[in-house]
């Protein structure tokens, strides 16, 4: 059996079925015409991971403004999930009403290739590696737009995920791209497709720092947060 071909930025997320604890799903289904986070854990009744899982339920509504739906999976089954789902609100406050997927068997997790080969402790009782905490970013086009791995000891940053969702759609509203420490808000760059011509009636306020580097604010009725 030949492996699947590396996942990278620009390919169509591969689709699956799998069950949730919200029910079987039909992955590029449950995409539908919205933006997706995927994002693995390595195992449930973890220490890491419950802080991870509470701090994205509390962010959950500031993703679905922007269109975008949650789904995590670990290397767990579907009622081990469930069970868990209990702890992380215990714990951190946070309400888990995304789904979950099982993937005891690392089906998908090998599809995405979110399998450990680096920490030889990250492994099941039969010595087979869990998955790392991966990202997938998907836009409604089931397109990877953004791929994020962290090793087992390392939490991720829930807010750096959601920071990343809005450079995206920012970009591809307004063609500009984000610089280092963006936020929505704080000025743009105009993308190097766009001409200095096209720019003036596009970004009236645009400034030249280099002729790579054009800042621009984003027209006042459209600087609203997405």
């Amino acid at each position: 059996m030949s492996s699947p071909a590396p996942l990278r930025l620009g390919s169509i997320a591969p689709n699956f079925q799998a069950e949730t604890t919200q029910g079987k799903i039909d992955f590029h289904e449950f995409i539908g015409d919205n933006w997706v986070i995927l994002f693995s854990h390595p195992e449930d009744y973890t220490p890491v991971c419950t802080t991870e899982l509470g701090a994205f339920a509390k962010l959950a509504p500031d993703f679905e403004k922007r269109g975008v739906k949650l789904i995590g999976l670990s290397a767990n089954t579907v009622e081990s999930h469930e069970g868990w789902i209990k702890d992380i609100g215990e714990v951190t406050g946070g309400n888990v009403a995304f789904p979950i997927i099982g993937d005891k068997q690392r089906q998908v997790a090998l599809a995405y290739d979110m399998i450990d080969h680096q920490d030889a402790t990250n492994v099941d009782s039969k010595g087979i590696a869990f998955t790392i905490r991966s990202v997938f970013v998907i836009d409604p086009k089931k397109t990877i737009r953004t791929i994020l791995s962290y090793p087992a000891s390392t939490g991720r940053n829930a807010a750096e995920v959601l920071r990343i969702v809005d450079s995206l759609q920012t970009g591809d509203k307004y063609k500009v791209t984000t610089p280092i420490n963006w936020v929505p808000g704080d000025d743009v760059i105009v993308h190097p497709s766009v001409s200095n011509e096209q720019a003036k009636e596009l970004f009236p306020e645009f400034r030249i720092v280099k002729p790579y580097l054009r800042f621009t604010p984003l027209p006042k009725e459209k600087a609203t947060v997405l």
